[in-house]
């Protein structure tokens, strides 16, 4: 079964476990063999962007010594040979360049998501 994990709420659990928790999922199901592909769009793009540093965040007097790293992540999951695709029309929208993302990403119009979605056994939409 190949299953297409699409992220768009963004930053989802990012402050109580560090990690986005759909990224960190599919890191745990291709561990365990699973095949999958992995989509961001709407704010989730944002994951993509390299120069993001969280490492100054702090809630009063509350800092987050373990921050997310959300591009690292995704560069993990592109080095285990995962697709992970990001939607154009959305990095646009957000002012977001090519050449600020990870490498390795799969650019795909938004007119071809539907497409994409039909070569997936199941597709999950967080």
């Amino acid at each position: 079964m190949r299953a297409l994990n699409i992220v768009e709420t963004a930053y989802r659990a990012t402050l109580e476990e560090q990690d986005d928790t759909i990224v960190w999922l599919s890191h745990a199901m291709l561990g365990a063999g699973a095949e999958l592909g992995v989509m961001l769009r709407g704010n989730a793009v944002n994951y993509a962007v390299r120069a993001q540093d969280p490492s100054g965040l702090a809630f009063g007097d509350l800092r987050q010594t373990q921050p997310p790293e959300l591009a690292e992540d995704l560069a993990k999951l592109i080095a285990k040979q995962t697709q992970v695709y990001i939607v154009e029309e959305d990095l646009a929208e957000r002012g977001i360049a090519v050449d600020e993302l990870v490498p390795g990403l799969t650019p795909i119009a938004s007119g071809r998501v539907a497409a994409l979605m039909d070569d997936f056994d199941q597709v999950w939409h967080w």
